[in-house]
């Protein structure tokens, strides 16, 4: 039933999931129900909100995803990074956090499913040096979206881009972005049996085309 549900809200989001990907996907909220009983992972415990709230929230982003590098910043338990990768098996994911037992819970995720396309960095995003820089850098919920800029806007390429996931329309907080960054657009995302509101912001280098 949870795998009808899940692959029905999928479709609503234009994402034709395989039998195997709404089996691991649904297989990770098992897993996070498990060591949710060990560390509080997150509040969202009811399989229907999990699957709305934490799956189907996740992939509403999917047709903004660009290039082959995605760098999910605060990704948290795994989201939206995991669902992400697992219905993006060419692309390869980073998933960055502060907190060492949530990436725990990743790498865990990461050899269960057998992700080869998800590497885990426990870090700041401010402090991250890697050796290439992404495609898209994501974050959901991660603060305002000034800060997310300041943090973050380092790591991507030229002619990449800043998503942020936020509930409302963020409004005023777009009046004041760090110099060298302009505002892409803001995406109304619609989120299948989710009755809260859902934006997407996209922010590029100011001298790319929005």
């Amino acid at each position: 039933m949870a795998d009808q549900t899940l692959m029905a809200g999928a479709a609503e989001l234009g994402i034709d999931l395989s039998e195997q990907q709404a089996a691991r996907l649904i297989r990770l909220l098992d897993e996070l129900d498990d060591w949710n009983q060990r560390m509080n992972l997150t509040a969202i415990r009811e399989r229907p909100a999990q699957i709305t709230k934490h799956l189907l929230d996740s992939l509403s982003v999917q047709p903004f995803l660009r290039g082959e590098r995605i760098l999910d910043v605060g990704t948290g338990a795994g989201f939206p990074g995991l669902p992400l990768a697992i219905v993006n098996p060419s692309r390869q994911f980073t998933l960055l956090d502060s907190t060492a037992k949530k990436l725990k819970f990743i790498d865990h995720i990461v050899a269960l499913l057998e992700l080869p396309n998800v590497q885990t960095v426990h870090t700041r995003a401010e402090n991250f040096r890697p050796a290439q820089r992404f495609d898209i850098v994501l974050s959901r919920a991660v603060g305002p979206v000034e800060q997310f800029v300041r943090w973050a806007g380092h790591l991507c390429v030229g002619g990449g881009r800043l998503l942020a996931m936020k509930g409302r329309d963020p409004g005023a907080e777009l009046q004041t972005l760090p110099s060298g960054w302009k505002l892409a657009g803001v995406h109304k995302l619609n989120v299948p049996a989710l009755d809260e509101e859902r934006h997407l912001v996209e922010i590029c280098r100011s001298h790319d085309r929005a």
